[in-house]
């Protein structure tokens, strides 16, 4: 089953490395992997989803939790959390389909970011099942490539995670 992990990191050089090595070493493989600093340049975010049950889960929040620049570990909840991804799709477009390609793109709030004589570029944001929807409808067409930044996630409402190391929560 898929599990959402979000970790709070110090912002150093090699933490990444360190991250996902811990997953490797242990023969777990991630299924989608985002990083980014989260609203103070000191602290990253890395949204973690790994195929796995709960006895490897645990074992992969232990491990996070003991290296040293982690602050916080978190598994979000499987239905109470929002998940996004954004997805780049170069699609082929000669004018003769160019309109056609976009009326598909703008049902999935999707934008035209890049036009070429011969191409579009596509950006779409949202759940895997979106964007899989999307490409699915323009792949007749020719996609020539895609970029995914892979999945980022944080709880609904007032739950979150501070980067002292304590879950809080408005409750």
């Amino acid at each position: 089953m898929l599990k959402t992990i979000s970790v709070l990191v110090d912002n150093k050089a090699g933490v990444l490395a360190r991250v996902t090595n811990l997953f490797s070493r242990r023969g777990y493989n991630i299924d989608s992997l985002a990083v980014g600093t989260a609203d103070r340049k000191d602290i990253s975010r890395i949204t973690v989803i790994v195929d796995c049950d709960d006895r490897i889960l645990d074992q992969i929040v232990h491990q996070l939790e003991k290296l040293v620049y982690v602050r916080t570990v978190k598994v979000l909840s499987d239905i109470s959390n929002v998940t996004r991804e954004l997805v780049l799709i170069k699609v082929k477009a000669p004018a003769s389909v160019r309109n056609d390609i976009i009326q598909i793109a703008e049902v999935f709030r999707g934008r035209i970011i890049d036009i070429s004589p011969e191409t579009l570029t596509i950006e779409i944001t949202g759940e895997e099942h979106k964007t899989a929807a999307l490409m699915e409808l323009i792949k007749d067409y020719g996609i020539l490539e895609v970029a995914r930044t892979g999945k980022v996630a944080l709880d609904r409402g007032m739950d979150f995670i501070s980067y002292d190391g304590c879950e809080n929560s408005a409750e």
